[in-house]
């Protein structure tokens, strides 16, 4: 089993970044986001209150079902898309590997 994954950020259309996130050490994907240079404001600390790390996943492995404050953070939002999740919320595990997300624009 190996120690790290590989998530893909879409920038554009067709244009994905490889982000290698270990998976030993209980992050999210939004600090490992951040730590790659993101811009995700994260203003609640990664406490589902705020929604500035709001991903769209677009493939990748299916993710555990939001959690109830999750789901309410996201239906508040201008945009919610089907494959919408606060990558604060998405714990970084062997099974991401692969996963594909886009930042949503955070305004409306």
């Amino acid at each position: 089993m190996t120690d790290e994954v590989r998530v893909y950020v879409e920038e554009a259309p067709g244009q994905r970044r490889e982000v290698v996130a270990p998976t030993d050490m209980g992050l999210s994907l939004m600090e490992i986001m951040k730590a790659d240079g993101y811009d995700i404001q994260a203003t609640c600390g990664g406490m589902a209150l705020c929604g500035t790390c709001h991903v769209e996943v677009l493939a990748g492995p299916e993710l555990p079902e939001p959690s109830d404050d999750e789901l309410a953070m996201l239906e508040s939002l201008p945009v919610m898309t089907q494959g919408s999740r606060l990558s604060c919320q998405i714990r970084i595990t062997p099974r991401l590997d692969g996963l594909v997300v886009r930042l949503m624009p955070q305004d409306a």
